[in-house]
């Protein structure tokens, strides 16, 4: 694709803004056949599905803001001048094709395309079934602010493939790929990775942990972890795991404390042997396995550890590497934490809901990248490119 100006993309995002709020109730009324045919056995996958004009509302924002971000390509990384006269510089450069596939929600439709539309890449995009009406409805906006400006409609693609084309076309792309970034659970993130043929960005898989210290403040603790659990069961953020000290003080009253806030809130709970004495609804944690599972459900497990260094461990084995927070009053022991665990987020007595593009102030994000390359973390604008050299020379040859 070719590069475009920042006045020209800017352009398109304007007439993205209009184009959405003036098809407001085309979206909506695709949103609502996709719900009217989904069958709800799956809770998490349905709330993400939903659409409301407090959703619209979020999209056009979600432009808006990438709109005023700077514009991320063509930025000096660095520049050097060599003892041979060479002047080397590394520049942001885009993409080229970027391929998402995801589940469920209808607004990734309109932050990946917008964040890859800024960054001068061209988009995939490759929705769930049970998001069909609600994401042509979208796309088709999209063509419109496109066409709008000038600009061919090939910028931003949506696939509507089965399980067996995706499949092969991932084997066998009809285009070049340069990335692809699957959002979901760990069959999809399993299945691309054994498909692709180019780079994978690994984003989605959750399985959130929180350690209270024996030092915790209780009453703060069970506010985050009530937060962290309860305020959004699907988001990738969500808790799922809480390891409690063996030596916080009033042990028993406070797990059974824990217990009737979760319970109020619907909150299912399973316990290793450990613990079960202590709580009378808890259901006994029945293999290992559980506790690399990511719930998007209101279930969490509890257990308990010997201090800061077996929680660390813990986290480290069974977590996705997502998010991680420590509930404790010391602040030396919030550094060993926030250094030894490896999680793209980690926490001081805050809740792990916060991870997140636009509440950490990157804005819009692609994906929440669980990798350590090229980029960890909330993948926003900024972080949506590659890099090229620029080499520029009067004759030298290499002796």
């Amino acid at each position: 694709m070719e590069l475009l100006s920042t006045e020209t993309k800017n352009k398109v995002l304007e007439s993205m803004m209009k184009v959405i709020d003036k098809n407001r109730s085309q979206i909506l009324q695709a949103n609502q056949a996709d719900l009217d045919a989904f069958e709800r056995e799956d809770q998490a996958l349905y709330d993400r599905l939903v659409v409301d004009n407090a959703k619209v509302d979020d999209m056009i924002k979600a432009v808006g803001q990438v709109r005023e971000q700077a514009d991320p390509v063509g930025k000096t990384i660095s520049q050097r001048t060599l003892e041979n006269g060479l002047e080397v510089v590394n520049q942001t450069a885009p993409f080229g094709t970027i391929m998402i596939i995801y589940e469920s929600r209808p607004d990734v439709t309109i932050e990946a395309a917008v964040l890859a539309f800024k960054a001068n890449s061209k988009i995939l995009l490759k929705g769930g079934k049970e998001a069909i009406h609600s994401n042509k409805a979208l796309v088709e906006c999209w063509h419109e602010a496109l066409k709008e400006n000038g600009l061919s409609t090939n910028w931003i693609e949506l696939f509507t493939l089965n399980r067996q084309e995706t499949q092969a076309f991932l084997k066998n792309p009809s285009q070049k790929l340069d990335l692809i970034v699957p959002r979901g659970g760990e069959q999809l993130i399993a299945f691309v990775k054994e498909h692709a043929q180019c780079a994978v960005l690994v984003s989605g898989r959750g399985n959130n942990f929180a350690y209270v210290a024996s030092d915790a403040d209780w009453e703060q603790a069970k506010k985050v972890m009530i937060n962290a659990k309860t305020h959004k069961i699907s988001g990738c953020n969500a808790l799922d795991k809480i390891l409690v000290d063996k030596d916080l003080p009033g042990l028993e009253s406070k797990l059974q404390d824990l217990e009737q806030v979760f319970t109020a809130y619907q909150v299912e709970l399973l316990a290793g042997d450990k613990v079960l004495p202590y709580l009378t609804s808890a259901k006994k944690i029945s293999s290992e396995d559980i506790w690399y599972e990511e719930f998007l459900a209101l279930k969490a497990c509890i257990g308990l550890v010997n201090g800061l260094d077996e929680a660390i461990g813990k986290i480290n084995r069974y977590s996705g590497g997502h998010s991680s927070t420590i509930l404790t009053s010391d602040k030396n022991k919030a550094a060993r934490f926030m250094e030894q665990v490896d999680s793209a987020a980690v926490y001081h007595n805050a809740s792990t809901r916060f991870t997140d593009g636009g509440q950490m102030g990157v804005g819009a994000e692609l994906a929440i990248s669980t990798d350590k390359l090229h980029h960890r973390g909330p993948l926003g604008l900024e972080q949506l490119v590659t890099n090229k050299y620029y080499v520029f020379g009067n004759g030298q040859i290499r002796e």
